[in-house]
């Protein structure tokens, strides 16, 4: 017998069958995806019915806020909470008597099996006395979702954000999940305002955003009582720091609001004298 030839390949390898082959793995990867998706979408929340959650870990962030973690049903379920809603929480004020408050998690449902919530908490108030009075292995009556809020990637060009104390998170979560998201360009600017510096929520959290996005998001912290060495805004939120560091009024921007009501009516004044019409603002 002569030498034996060697065979054609039926598909030789080339640019086009590589792109063939990478385009399949994208698909059966999508496949999985989807797969892996659809078993972790059951929901934890019901808006018609209290569901309680089990505390599992609790952690003391500085003197007057602490975050708190709450298990989910299973390890795979997901809280089911729309990016910017908030949830009911239902508990009992130091005299015994029922008290609900709504609250934002600082979490997404990106995060599996648990939500966190970060709350200050006051000496005077209702719902604070029943946080502070949590143990890890108590529960938290919660319905949801609720909220006005809707939001789905690059619905608009950039966001200004104006947030008080605890009002940060609402904005904290909306921020999360636009910088998560690789195909959400959206730009944010925030402006914080808080009484000290301890009152400062989740800054090291912020600062790390800041750090991992620039361009994209910015924060101006603004205290009424500064420290000494303080380099941000000093006094109340004004209409020169919203001019200054939030984006002016256009028709693809919003601007986003969220702080104790004397804070949310002085911000609606200095956006309506800014020219931000009723549609570019949001009061969370």
């Amino acid at each position: 017998m002569g030498s034996a030839e060697l065979e054609t390949p039926i598909f030789p390898l080339s640019a086009f069958n590589v792109s063939v082959v990478v385009a399949l793995l994208s698909i059966v990867a999508g496949a999985l995806f989807l797969l892996i998706s659809s078993r972790r979408s059951k929901r934890a929340l019901d808006p018609e019915k209290w569901i309680d959650f089990k505390l599992v870990k609790r952690v003391q962030v500085s003197p007057n806020v602490t975050k708190f973690r709450f298990a989910l049903q299973t390890p795979t379920t997901i809280l089911g909470l729309p990016i910017g809603q908030h949830m009911m929480c239902r508990g009992k004020d130091r005299d015994g008597a029922d008290v609900i408050k709504p609250y934002t998690p600082t979490t997404l449902d990106s995060d599996v099996g648990y939500f966190e919530l970060v709350v200050k908490i006051y000496s005077l108030g209702r719902m604070s006395y029943h946080f502070s009075e949590l143990k890890e292995g108590d529960y938290l009556s919660c319905k949801g979702p609720k909220g006005r809020f809707t939001y789905k990637p690059n619905k608009f060009r950039a966001f200004g954000m104006l947030a008080g104390g605890s009002g940060l998170t609402p904005m904290y979560q909306v921020t999360r999940a636009i910088l998560e998201n690789p195909a959400d360009k959206t730009k944010i600017f925030l402006i914080y305002g808080n009484v000290t510096y301890d009152d400062i929520l989740l800054k090291e959290e912020l600062d790390s955003m800041v750090k991992k996005f620039p361009g994209r998001f910015g924060v101006y912290y603004v205290l009424n009582d500064p420290p000494a060495d303080w380099s941000g805004g000093a006094g109340f939120v004004t209409a020169d720091m919203i001019k200054t560091y939030c984006p002016a009024p256009a028709d693809d921007i919003q601007i986003l609001r969220c702080g104790p009501p004397p804070m949310n009516k002085a911000m609606a004044t200095h956006l309506d004298a800014l020219g931000y019409s009723k549609e570019m603002q949001f009061q969370f």
